[in-house]
């Protein structure tokens, strides 16, 4: 199995509940609570002026944005049928997560000056310097360790977290859920009490009330009643 198809696997089995991250937002006094305004459905209009503070706020310098890019690249590549995770817009992605999830802040710009250290170590030259085979010998040696205790942790610890955001920001995009595709919640297609359930149990449909109920053409219109209980939908 590919590891394209092997990420997919997992996410359709878990179903991307979670994904990599619990939740986008921290617990924050500024944030109203859910029981709050509701003006439109998604955001309330504390949670968009938050939003759009954090979307005008800077923290990632461009040299630290062009390598987080670059790694994106790297952990899920494009290829002759899909998109690369940049493409998909997941560097923007963990750029505002970081903004917005501050406990990532340090440790993914910790990351990118390890990274860079280490690529100099080896290649005298920063990370994005280096030639995509030089890349791709940094990455498999924290992205597949093969001893946790060596003084490559800091790195495997990076590559890790950089893995969740990369994967979590490319499968909850557009092109990733497109990607999966993963439909969501659509209505069901129901023809009634099995007959020899009915039997059973000594019940029958009333034709008028069967005809009306399992009209598969209205399968998606929301059932209605009058005040005395009758279907009218």
């Amino acid at each position: 199995m590919k590891r394209r198809d092997s990420i997919k696997s997992i996410l359709l089995g878990s179903v991307a509940g979670g994904l990599a991250l619990k939740g986008c937002t921290p617990a924050n006094p500024d944030i109203p609570p859910a029981n709050l305004e509701w003006p439109e459905y998604g955001r309330t209009t504390r949670e968009k002026e938050r939003d759009n503070k954090l979307f005008e706020d800077t923290f990632f310098n461009t040299h630290e944005l062009m390598t987080i890019g670059v790694l994106c690249d790297i952990i899920l590549p494009a290829n002759n049928l899909y998109k690369s995770a940049t493409e998909a817009g997941v560097l923007e992605f963990i750029e505002f997560v970081a903004k917005d999830m501050e406990q990532h802040k340090l440790p993914i710009r910790g990351g990118v000056m390890w990274l860079d250290y280490f690529s100099n170590s080896l290649f005298k030259k920063v990370f994005i310097s280096c030639t995509l085979d030089e890349q791709l010998q940094i990455c498999d040696q924290i992205a597949y360790p093969q001893d946790k205790n060596s003084k490559l942790q800091a790195g495997i610890s990076f590559f890790s977290r950089m893995r969740d955001l990369v994967i979590t920001g490319y499968y909850t995009s557009k092109i990733g859920i497109e990607e999966l595709g993963y439909k969501g919640n659509v209505p069901n297609v129901w023809d009634g009490v099995p007959e020899h359930v009915l039997k059973k149990h000594g019940l029958e449909y009333d034709d008028g009330w069967l005809a009306k109920c399992v009209d598969q053409s209205k399968q998606g219109v929301i059932a209605e009643w009058d005040d005395q209980g009758n279907l009218i939908t």
